[in-house]
């Protein structure tokens, strides 16, 4: 699983020019999964996740978790985080899980993420054409991999 985590201070995820979900401040999570992710992948993302201090304490220090600054997240499936770009002009999804795999595994996720954070879990919807409208508060943006991370 491959994520991109963006600390915000709004975002917002619409579906054809309606509103699907919003939070205030909080994280943006990008989630790709790929063929081989498990759920000891979500697992791992998950409880990183929870505990991740990147919000700022009174000193301007990122000392602080969601949970603790009352944040809430908002995920949103990305399959192109699987992309492939190195050979032509055109992006290889190959590596990407395909719907059968990736919405039970993006399903766990979410529902991993409410119980181990114990904060409000918004979401897009798997396999829609969405509009994300984010401010990036920071700018923060950390990317993780659970090839690479564990």
């Amino acid at each position: 699983m491959r994520v991109v985590i963006q600390r915000v201070s709004q975002a917002k995820v619409e579906i054809n020019g309606l509103m699907k979900a919003e939070i205030e401040k909080g994280m943006l999570v990008l989630l790709g999964i790929e063929s081989a992710d498990e759920k000891a992948d979500a697992d791992w993302l998950c409880t990183k996740l929870s505990k991740l201090r990147i919000f700022s304490d009174e000193a301007g220090q990122m000392n602080l978790d969601i949970n603790t600054i009352g944040g809430s997240f908002l995920v949103v499936s990305q399959f192109t985080l699987h992309g492939n770009a190195k050979k032509g002009n055109r992006p290889s999804f190959i590596r990407a899980a395909r719907p059968e795999q990736a919405i039970p595994l993006y399903n766990y996720f979410v529902k991993m993420l409410e119980e181990l954070s114990a904060c409000a879990v918004k979401t897009g919807e798997f396999g829609a054409d969405m509009q994300l409208t984010l401010v990036n508060d920071g700018p923060v943006t950390l990317i993780m991999d659970t090839a690479e991370n564990q």
